[in-house]
């Protein structure tokens, strides 16, 4: 049975975030913070971040970015947190739950509810299984399977750490100039094996070419998925 889900508008990440939680003055928890971008648009509307990475290439590239006072960025797993027991305000999953390898997910998920304060929340979006940009990237990179596996582990694992559980959705319109810019944002990563090879097919052209706009370059849909637990049980 599918969740229904209160529908947020059309939405970057964190703003998302922000619509449902008053970040300023909180000490938060980025697992999986990537590159760090919506650790950094956190610390802006005033929380405190600790970005945790477990690439280690991209933590080292972390460690030599640009400091920036309220963010502290580190190299650690979902699932060893380096983090004190309720000690902080939240801990958010930034499409980062489905790269969990699936036999941890829900270990992750008892590990964010170890570290949060008893009137802490847990935030996971993920992206939705629907929507253009996902039949462009299906091909490729295909995350069916451990989009699946998140989910699951949030139904079976989150809502038994939780007393409270609100599922909201929202929008995003991911646009390219052209595809070569598609192509080059999915590929030469650390933390994924995608090739240029598997990306420049007549299958994927086709499906990109379907988002030509009247301005020229390319727009495609990517429903996405926001879940908030709070009162760990």
């Amino acid at each position: 049975m599918s969740v229904r889900r209160l529908h947020l508008g059309t939405l970057t990440d964190p703003a998302a975030v922000c619509q449902v939680v008053d970040v300023a003055g909180l000490a938060l928890v980025d697992v999986g913070c990537g590159a760090a971008s919506s650790s950094r648009e956190l610390v802006a509307r005033g929380a405190t971040v600790l970005g945790v990475e477990p690439d280690p290439a991209q933590a080292e590239k972390n460690r030599q970015a640009v400091s920036l006072p309220g963010l502290t960025l580190v190299e650690g797993r979902a699932e060893t947190l380096p983090v004190e027991d309720a000690s902080v305000d939240g801990v958010i999953f930034f499409r980062s739950l489905h790269h969990v390898p699936i036999a941890a997910m829900d270990r992750a998920l008892a590990e964010a509810a170890r570290v949060l304060k008893p009137a802490g929340f847990l935030c996971v979006v993920e992206p939705g299984m629907a929507g253009s940009h996902f039949a462009v990237m299906r091909p490729f990179h295909d995350e069916t399977v451990v989009r699946t596996e998140a989910q699951a582990a949030l139904a079976r694992t989150a809502r038994s750490l939780f007393r409270e559980a609100s599922a909201l959705s929202f929008d995003q319109y991911p646009r390219y100039s052209s595809f070569e810019e598609m192509v080059a944002r999915f590929t030469g990563h650390t933390f994924n094996a995608i090739t240029r090879d598997q990306v420049e097919t007549d299958e994927v052209r086709i499906r990109f070419e379907a988002g030509l706009t009247p301005q020229g370059d390319y727009k495609f849909e990517q429903p996405m998925l926001l879940d908030i637990y709070r009162r760990r049980v």
